[in-house]
């Protein structure tokens, strides 16, 4: 393509700014609503489903049977890791800056995997390696209370 040609298109281009947000707040209800209370608390807390597994987070009705469900059931800050996926280079809304992972954690006492952030330096990430919560000194009711995961033995 001629430069000339090339000058033109690029000036018919059509550009906006977007910028992609969601600003509104969601009512949580007394499920998740307790979960978070909890969290603010320093604690973790699951529902216990008709069948008798621990959700974690916790869910208003049983995926297998759709009744509501309100048996809470406290779980420890420390689990498995049991899949996860490494962010060598983190964004800037990360939970963690430096490089970490996204895992899926199945807390003792739950039956059911949470995902959330596990900082391990040096890259030493495995599957089934344990993790411990390490809680915000601050704490507002968040998902966020929990910083990140670290491994047990560090």
């Amino acid at each position: 393509m001629p430069d000339s040609a090339r000058a033109a298109t690029q000036a018919d281009v059509l550009s906006a700014l977007h910028v992609l947000e969601y600003p509104y707040k969601r009512s949580v209800g007394p499920v998740i609503g307790r979960f978070l209370t909890g969290l603010m608390e320093g604690r973790i807390e699951g529902i216990k489903s008709a069948s008798g597994k621990v959700m974690v987070p916790p869910a208003e009705y049983d995926p297998a049977t759709g009744a509501p469900l309100s048996e809470f059931v406290e779980v420890a800050d420390a689990g498995v890791v049991t899949t996860w996926a490494w962010v060598a280079e983190p964004r800037e809304h990360n939970p963690v800056q430096e490089p970490f992972a996204w895992a899926l954690i199945r807390l003792d006492g739950a039956d059911t995997a949470l995902l959330h952030a596990v900082r391990a330096p040096g890259g030493g990430m495995r599957t089934g390696m344990r993790v411990k919560a390490r809680w915000r000194p601050e704490r507002t009711g968040l998902i966020t209370d929990i910083e990140c995961f670290e491994p047990e033995d560090a």
